[in-house]
């Protein structure tokens, strides 16, 4: 055995395979969820996507900023993402807000629609990537915050902030 491999009980991974296995290239972040959400819990699912919109998706022309996950008949879909067309698909090109089926297993479909039938709960994308060439989105189970949650993360934020200018200041 090399210094840079690793052995698992009949499989080998190699330095490369480790490094490319939690490597992912962040295409978009939905960065107006953390402000209107509480984030709970966090799933990786996987995106049915046409051949254009794969090369938009590395091209980086995704923006998730009103996007939800709806789930019917025991199938979690991606609503109202825009996926930008890929100029030089022409006329095969797709539709940039059309609904993306997600690929999850059934029994976490089952357990995310147990929660968001209660009240409140919602499921909103977060980030998507590309993770060993595969586009990847990260969907959170989140609770809407009242207004008055959102002034007090923001006053919270500023304190810090003021705080850590001050311990600067006085550092220097």
């Amino acid at each position: 055995m090399s210094s840079c491999s690793l052995q698992l009980i009949g499989f080998s991974m190699t330095s490369k395979d480790l490094m490319n296995d939690s490597a992912k290239k962040v295409v978009a972040t939905n960065r107006k969820a953390s402000h209107d959400y509480f984030l709970l819990d966090r799933l990786e699912a996987g995106i049915a996507l046409q051949g254009s919109e794969i090369k938009s998706v590395r091209a980086g022309q995704v923006s998730l900023r009103e996007s939800y996950v709806r789930i019917d008949d025991h199938e979690a879909w991606l609503v109202n993402a825009h996926i930008a067309p890929y100029d030089p698909a022409s006329t095969l090109n797709h539709e940039p807000r059309r609904p993306r089926r997600l690929l999850l297993h059934k029994r976490e479909i089952r357990r995310l629609y147990d929660k968001v039938r209660i009240r409140g709960y919602s499921l909103i994308p977060t980030m998507m990537y590309l993770k060993r060439g595969r586009a990847k989105i990260e969907i959170a189970l989140a609770q809407g915050k009242k207004q008055y949650d959102k002034r007090r993360e923001i006053a919270k934020r500023d304190a810090e902030r003021e705080m850590s200018r001050a311990l600067r200041r006085r550092g220097s």
